[in-house]
C-alpha cells in the first residue's frame, strides 16, 4: 500500500476525526495481516493524521490481535499529539464495546493502574457517558468508583477527563455523585478542581 497515497488526502484536513475513520474503514476491507503492517509504519510518520489512521486501525484490529492491543497501550499512548490520543480513546472504547464492558473490567482496571497519564485518560474519556454503556448502565455505582479513584490526580489533564465523566454521570444520578465527592478533601487544590467540574451541573 502507498502510504503517502494514503496520507496526503489526510493532512488537507487538519480538524474532525470522521475522515480518519472513513479511510481506516475503507482500508480495513484489505487482509487485516497486511492493514497490522500497515499500522505499524503509520504510526512512524511525522503527520499526526497518519499516526491517528494507525491508531484507529489498531483499535479495530486489536479485539482479534493482541499485539496490535499492546501497541496501543505501550506506543500509542506516549505520542505527545492530543489528537492522537483522542483517537486513542475512541481505539480503546471500540475495544472494550466489542468485547463487552463487563467482560473487559479487568482490562479496564488495569489502564486505570497505569502511571502514564495518557492510558488512564483513555479509558476515563474512551467510554463517556460511561452509564450508556451496558454493564455500566446497570452498574453506575461501579463507574463512578472506577472514575473517583483519580480525582486528585497529578495530572490535570487526567483530573479533567474525571470531572467531565463524573458530570455525565450526575445527570442521571445526581445523588451518587454528591455521595461520592462528599468523601473527598476539597481543601486540596487537585481535588478541588476535579469537584467543580464534577458539579458544574
Amino acid at each position: 500500500m502507498n502510504i503517502k497515497a494514503i496520507v496526503t488526502p489526510l493532512e488537507q484536513t487538519e480538524h474532525g476525526f470522521k475522515h480518519i475513520i472513513a479511510a481506516g474503514d475503507e482500508l480495513l476491507k484489505q487482509p487485516h495481516t497486511q492493514v497490522f503492517r500497515l499500522a505499524q509504519q503509520l504510526l512512524q510518520h511525522s503527520s499526526y493524521q497518519a499516526r491517528m489512521l494507525a491508531t484507529h486501525l489498531l483499535g479495530s484490529l486489536s479485539v482479534e490481535n493482541k499485539e496490535a492491543f499492546q501497541i496501543l497501550h505501550n506506543t500509542v499512548a506516549k505520542d505527545d499529539n492530543w489528537r492522537v490520543q483522542e483517537m486513542l480513546a475512541k481505539a480503546f472504547d471500540h475495544y472494550c464495546s466489542t468485547k463487552g464492558y463487563g467482560v473487559s473490567l479487568p482490562v479496564i482496571k488495569n489502564w486505570l493502574k497505569n502511571r502514564n497519564p495518557n492510558v488512564v485518560r483513555a479509558v476515563i474519556e474512551g467510554l463517556r457517558i460511561w452509564t450508556s454503556r451496558p454493564y455500566f448502565k446497570e452498574h453506575p455505582e461501579v463507574a463512578v468508583q472506577l472514575i473517583s479513584a483519580h480525582h486528585a490526580d497529578d495530572s490535570e489533564y487526567v483530573r479533567k477527563s474525571v470531572g467531565n465523566a463524573l458530570r455525565d454521570i450526575s445527570r442521571k444520578h445526581p445523588d451518587l455523585i454528591k455521595q461520592e465527592i462528599a468523601k473527598w478533601n476539597t481543601e486540596n487544590s487537585n481535588v478541588a478542581f476535579t469537584a467543580k467540574l464534577a458539579i458544574k451541573a
